[in-house]
């Protein structure tokens, strides 16, 4: 990717006054008008608590108004700011500059996303794909209808899929997942650990409607457990050992 020359030299009021900074190259593409990415570069300085998220506003604030950048809530939890730093994906907002160990920072848009522009990617993939595998309970009878009025579980229960209910639907694990790259029909980690999520719930009685949706080519048995998607989650679910467990019922290990 080419470079193009800092203007971080202009001067500007800034909010921050630490004497330390960083230089943030941030990738730039519009698919309506470029045929390949380039980098744009910043001095920017940091705080111990500056995280990449406020760096990329100060460079929108300050340098460069246009830079295209989804984000929301600043507190790891609606999964907008999903993007690659320095080369892992993770979250912007919840990546401070300190912990990269880097005078360099290097920001992109997510693999295995289409670009709408800059650093915000399409999620229209992902979220076909969660929809799919039937996000919710599904059961025979309601609350409404039970005299118990309350589908009660144990702490063992709850234990055995609340990991994966943590989900925040970033695409992180999407993104860092090979096969993601190479079969655009791949139901991929995010789906297929919401699967499980549902399958190992005490109170759904959907698991096997939802097995026969990802015992498919495309599905289950197109990971190759490389385990990327584990390493890059920001909430500790576990991609990878819900695809293991939900291919134990499809071999007949669990029941």
């Amino acid at each position: 990717m080419a470079q193009i020359s800092s203007i971080a030299d202009e001067k500007t009021s800034t909010p921050l006054s630490s004497s330390k900074s960083i230089t943030l190259r941030i990738a730039r593409f519009n698919p309506e008008h470029d045929d390949s990415s380039k980098f744009m570069e910043f001095t920017v300085p940091y705080e111990k608590w500056t995280t990449v998220l406020e760096a990329i506003l100060e460079v929108k604030k300050h340098f460069d108004h246009s830079v295209a950048v989804r984000y929301s809530c600043r507190q790891a939890t609606c999964g907008s700011c999903g993007m690659i730093i320095n080369g892992k994906p993770r979250l912007a907002c919840f990546t401070k500059i300190v912990e990269l160990n880097s005078n360099v920072v290097t920001v992109e848009p997510m693999n295995n996303f289409p670009i709408i522009r800059d650093l915000a990617v399409k999620f229209e993939r992902l979220f076909d794909t969660h929809h799919k595998i039937k996000p919710y309970l599904i059961r025979d009878d309601t609350e409404l209808e039970s005299d118990a009025k309350e589908f009660l579980q144990s702490p063992q229960e709850l234990e055995q899929y609340i990991q994966f209910a943590n989900c925040i639907k970033c695409g992180l694990c999407n993104s860092a997942c090979p096969t993601m790259a190479t079969d655009s029909s791949f139901v991929g980690p995010q789906a297929l650990a919401q699967a499980y999520r549902y399958v190992a719930d005490s109170r759904d009685k959907g698991k096997d409607s939802r097995l026969k949706i990802i015992d498919d080519s495309h599905g289950i048995w197109r990971c190759h457990f490389a385990g990327s998607c584990s390493q890059v989650c920001p909430k500790g679910v576990d991609p990878a050992m819900g695809i293991q467990l939900l291919r134990g019922y499809l071999l007949g290990f669990r029941g």
